[in-house]
């Protein structure tokens, strides 16, 4: 693997980067996106050939699952709140799209209550953030197997996360201000489909008051 990637590093020097050294000397100096995207770490959902976007397009924040954990200061790390914190407060990007997608081990695991056990506690504790969606599926009554709460939940995580946005101040604030959208999005691994789960702008909060 590490030749292959050797190679595709060698391909980029010659023909990406010598098409486009200029715009990417000057990203070197500062980036811009107007967008940050929290996606899944999973090696199959990757937002740069999902969205064809380019280098500087998009700032993007990947972690287990796609969560957004609630805002909290307890004084332990939060690699994704430090993220977001940085691109909504320094680089004032416009939108926060949350990317969930199908066929996610992390939901998987969660529902079917498989989170590892020898993994010093981290992938269950972080797979917490999501129990509420769990809860919410599990109540259902329109869902027939364990598939479809699978499914189901994968798209109620979104949503969940949409909202644990809303709990970091500096986040709220903006959107509050209308300086900030938050898209929730859906991608089906099977068919490329990607569908809106959920939207929370300055309008949709000003009605829920």
């Amino acid at each position: 693997m590490l030749k292959k990637l050797i190679e595709g590093y060698q391909r980029f020097r010659k023909g990406y980067y010598q098409r486009n050294r200029e715009r990417l000397e000057q990203l070197a100096y500062k980036q811009s996106p107007e967008v940050a995207m929290l996606s899944c770490c999973d090696s199959r959902v990757d937002p740069g050939i999902l969205f064809d976007i380019e280098p500087g397009d998009v700032f993007v924040i990947r972690n287990v699952a796609n969560l957004v954990p609630p805002y909290e200061t307890s004084g332990d790390y939060h690699g994704t709140s430090a993220a977001l914190q940085f691109a909504v407060t320094c680089l004032k990007v416009k939108q926060i799209i949350i990317l969930g997608h199908a066929n996610c081990g992390g939901i998987r695991a969660l529902m079917k209550n498989d989170v590892s056990e020898h993994s010093g506690g981290f992938i269950n504790n972080w797979m917490k953030i999501a129990e509420p969606a769990k809860h919410e599926v599990m109540a259902r009554d329109d869902l027939h197997d364990m598939e479809e709460k699978i499914s189901a939940c994968e798209v109620a995580a979104v949503s969940h996360s949409l909202r644990n946005l809303l709990t970091h101040p500096w986040i709220r604030e903006r959107v509050e201000a209308g300086k900030l959208d938050l898209v929730g999005c859906y991608y089906d691994l099977h068919t490329s489909e990607l569908v809106e789960v959920d939207v929370i702008n300055a309008a949709m909060l000003a009605e829920e008051r």
